[in-house]
């Protein structure tokens, strides 16, 4: 068991071996106890057999170590044998280089002329230069063959049997050929003519003029032998060849042989630049063929669909079904023939340009036209919207056109073939002048009309009866009195007119909230329109229609003007409309209809004033802070690109807003005064017997307040509630505040006017503690307070005793309650009192 085999084995366990060396010891350690059983164990068989055991363990590890000793040698001598093979394939391959870069520098010539590759390129430069040379003396040759055959002949024989025979590039050779013979022809014909007539060539006898082919030429040219013309033989020549070039390019488009069609166009390039091709692949287009048939198709839009287009409350249904159809139909065949021009010409970008003239100029615009004709006698709006929507699905044309690339495909177009587009965009859309906006002005002047129409009738009938009764009308603005005074007259007059569509003329008939099946051409029947009170009142669902329009008709500006530079002049026209309807007519008329039912109010002493109107002036400040957003985010932003427009559109804006803020004031002051003259009505009729019953069975104990203070503080809440309907913020505080001011100055003088007796000052401080309610429900400011207190002063005066009252008054001024005030001002209040003739009384006044 002491091989190496036995400890390099993986099963080899220590322990098991140990157990071997001990199991073989044990049979003569069995045998020996045997003989002595009644001894102590005896280690010595162990021992002895470990020890020979480790003896030739010693004698294994020395071998081992000795063939350790050999393989590290054998290692040793593999690696040093291994680097010299490295070094020497180093060598090797250095001198391999070496060797290489000497090639190449032999091949470069370096030093050397007319050595390696150098030379063997200028070899083959000069090959090629021969071979140029040897084409052009054969082409000289060639050409000089035929111009004697022209010339003494009077054929082309040589040159008819190469095109005959020479195929695609033959008819490309011949036309190249023919064009120097006409060219010497042209010389040879100018030379004769001036040595035969001399000086005076320019004004005797020659014309020059234009073969058709781009050269210029003399009528009376060169004449060969036997009185041939060269030229005139040539130039027939030339046109039999364009007309042969143009046939076969014709077959082969229908056989659809690119490379031939490419031979074709190319030699016909030189023959007017490549007009007569390019003319017959575009002209002989079947799509053209096919839609020309159709230039007087009817239109697919039904009459609901045009209804819906001429009904500005309607979202406007898109571009008009045929055009669509067109559109869808231009976008195929364009991407379809872009690849067969990029395979059948050199010169494509060309070709594409003239075929998408073609298409947008000729295919779309007719049917555009179409449509918009249609549309126009439809309304103003139909019109527009159609414009509008056919503009956008031909804007997508475009950028689909572009982004498929067309004859670059996969690649977005190049940029002379998006100039093209970009240019027959704004062909088919053109606008002369101002005429886009003056329609969209003319579109929202009659839909501002119509929905306008029975609130200025209204207005305007009330007008007419107030100027009857009295002359206040003076702070109506002139403007505003001239058109309501004819804006009846001028919308039926309009309505009446005959260049109004029936269409148009219904649609605005149904905004104006007039009968459909009216006779609107009895005017006398429109002028019996029932009209009511809701008529004249302002409607912010009619503020936001009106509002919408000028939005739409905003994004339809940007949208169809975008290419110019006038979008800031046409925001100001569209904020002047806005500003002279729903401002002045409407806006500005109301507010002014509210002042005069204000101003009635305040000069009305006799019955409660109506203060209805303070609904109205709600609606007005909501119209007016809609007005405001709707210019300061919709359209000035849009005039930022001309400083002048906008400075002029602010100063404007801010103009008409502080009128209008300047009228709303003028109506919450005239409430306010009509509010407190009619207060102080209120307070005059206090009995004197209130606040003095005659005996204490005329006093009333259960009722809580005097009817006059039951009255003011019924009229003052009313009329609190609706401002705080009306108004917010800062402007109903001013306004409470400004109540709460004159109400507290009627109550102080009201209390000096009524002499009070002791049972009567009960119902005075009743009084007054309901006025305070009536004040606190104004909700004033902290500093209105001592105003509060004031009124709480007074009625302890009445209240409390002489001595109270003279302690009180002694302490009035020190303290909180009689903040802003002294205590003479209480002298007239305790002068009131009945027993103010008393020692206790008089003792108490004496403090004053």
């Amino acid at each position: 068991i002491f091989t190496l085999d036995t400890f390099s084995s993986k099963d080899f366990i220590v322990k098991d071996f140990v157990e071997t060396l001990s199991e073989s010891a044990a049979p003569a350690r069995r045998s020996t106890q045997a003989a002595t059983s009644g001894q102590a164990f005896d280690p010595k068989p162990l021992i002895r057999t470990f020890e020979h055991a480790l003896s030739r363990l010693k004698t294994l590890s020395e071998d081992l170590e000795t063939r350790e000793n050999e393989l590290s040698g054998s290692v040793r001598r593999a690696a040093g044998q291994h680097n010299a093979n490295i070094k020497s394939r180093e060598k090797e391959l250095e001198r391999a280089i070496e060797a290489f870069q000497r090639l190449e520098r032999t091949l470069d010539g370096e030093g050397e002329r007319d050595v390696g590759g150098n030379a063997a390129m200028r070899i083959g430069e000069k090959l090629e230069e021969l071979d140029r040379q040897r084409q052009r003396a054969q082409d000289a040759k060639f050409i000089l063959q035929c111009w004697v055959e022209v010339s003494e002949r009077g054929d082309l024989g040589s040159l008819e049997d190469v095109r005959r025979m020479g195929g695609g590039e033959g008819k490309v050779r011949c036309a190249h050929i023919a064009r120097q013979l006409l060219k010497i022809s042209q010389r040879l014909g100018g030379e004769a003519e001036e040595s035969k007539r001399g000086s005076v060539v320019k004004t005797n006898g020659v014309h020059e003029g234009t073969n058709g082919y781009g050269d210029a030429v003399v009528e009376n040219g060169y004449t060969g032998r036997d009185g041939h013309r060269p030229r005139e033989i040539i130039e027939k020549f030339l046109e039999m060849l364009e007309k042969d070039l143009l046939k076969s390019f014709d077959d082969f488009y229908r056989r659809q042989n690119f490379d031939g069609m490419r031979e074709c166009a190319t030699a016909l390039r030189d023959f007017s630049d490549g007009n007569s091709v390019i003319s017959l692949f575009v002209n002989q287009h079947q799509f053209f063929i096919d839609r020309s048939q159709l230039v007087t198709e009817e239109l697919a839009t039904d009459n609901e669909t045009w209804d819906r287009l001429a009904d500005p409350d309607t979202e406007p249904p898109g571009v008009e079904p045929g055009l669509q159809s067109l559109i869808d139909e231009v976008k195929v065949v364009v991407q379809e023939e872009s690849f067969i021009i990029k395979r059948a010409f050199l010169y494509y970008d060309e070709v594409l340009a003239r075929f998408l003239q073609r298409v947008f100029q000729q295919s779309i615009q007719q049917k555009l036209e179409m449509v918009l004709n249609k549309a126009d006698t439809i309304s103003s709006l139909a019109f527009l919207r159609s414009l509008q929507a056919s503009r956008s699905y031909i804007s997508a044309l475009v950028e689909d056109l572009k982004a498929h690339g067309l004859t670059e495909h996969p690649d977005p177009v190049s940029s002379v073939t998006a100039a093209v587009l970009d240019q027959q965009l704004d062909v088919v859309l053109y606008f002369t002048g101002s005429s886009y906006i003056e329609r969209e002005k003319k579109n929202l002047g009659e839909l501002f009309e119509g929905l306008l129409f029975k609130f200025t009738l209204y207005h305007s009938r009330r007008r007419k009866v107030n100027t009857q009764s009295s002359t206040y009308l003076s702070a109506l603005s002139a403007r505003s009195k001239e058109f309501i005074s004819s804006a009846k007259d001028t919308y039926i007059e309009r309505l009446d007119a005959a260049d109004l569509p029936s269409s148009q003329k219904k649609m605005m008939l149904r905004i104006a909230g007039l009968s459909h099946d009216r006779d609107s051409s009895n005017p006398s029947s429109q002028k019996e329109a029932e009209v009511t009170d809701e008529d004249g009142q302002l409607s912010l669902p009619n503020t936001k229609r009106m509002l919408k329009w000028l939005a739409e008709s905003v994004g339809r500006g940007l949208e169809l003007a975008s290419t110019t530079n006038e979008t800031p002049k046409e925001v100001r026209e569209l904020l002047h409309l806005l500003i002279q309807n729903m401002g002045e007519i409407y806006l500005e008329t109301a507010l002014d209809a509210a002042n005069e039912t204000a101003l009635t109010a305040e000069q009305n002493t006799k019955s409660e004033p109506d203060l209805s109107y303070l609904a109205d002036l709600r609606v007005a400040i909501s119209i007016l802070h809609l007005m405001l957003t709707t210019t300061q985010l919709l359209l000035l932003p849009l005039a930022a690109s001309n400083l002048t427009i906008r400075r002029d559109l602010e100063k404007t804006v801010a103009q008409f807003t502080d009128r209008m803020e300047s009228k709303i004031d003028s109506v919450l002051q005239r409430t306010l005064d009509a509010a407190l003259a009619w207060s102080s009505r209120l307070l005059s009729q206090q009995r004197k017997t209130d606040f003095r019953p005659r005996d204490d069975a005329n006093l009333q104990l259960d009722q809580l307040q005097t009817p006059t203070c039951q009255a003011v503080f019924t009229f003052l809440s009313r009329l609190s509630t609706r401002a705080s309907a009306t108004l917010s913020g800062r402007v109903l505080e001013s306004f409470h505040l400004e109540l709460a001011t004159g109400l507290r100055t009627l109550l102080l003088q009201h209390f000096k006017s009524f002499s009070v007796s002791q049972t009567g000052a009960l119902a005075v401080s009743k009084d007054i503690t309901k006025y305070i309610e009536l004040l606190r429900s104004f909700n004033p400011p902290a500093s209105f307070d001592p105003s509060l207190e004031v009124l709480t002063e007074v009625a302890n005066v009445f209240v409390i005793g002489p001595e109270a009252l003279r302690d009180r008054l002694r302490g009035f001024g020190g303290g909180s309650g009689g903040v802003g005030w002294d205590r003479e001002d209480l002298r007239a209040y305790v002068l009131r009192r009945e027993d103010c003739g008393s020692v206790g009384v008089q003792a108490a006044l004496s403090v004053l």
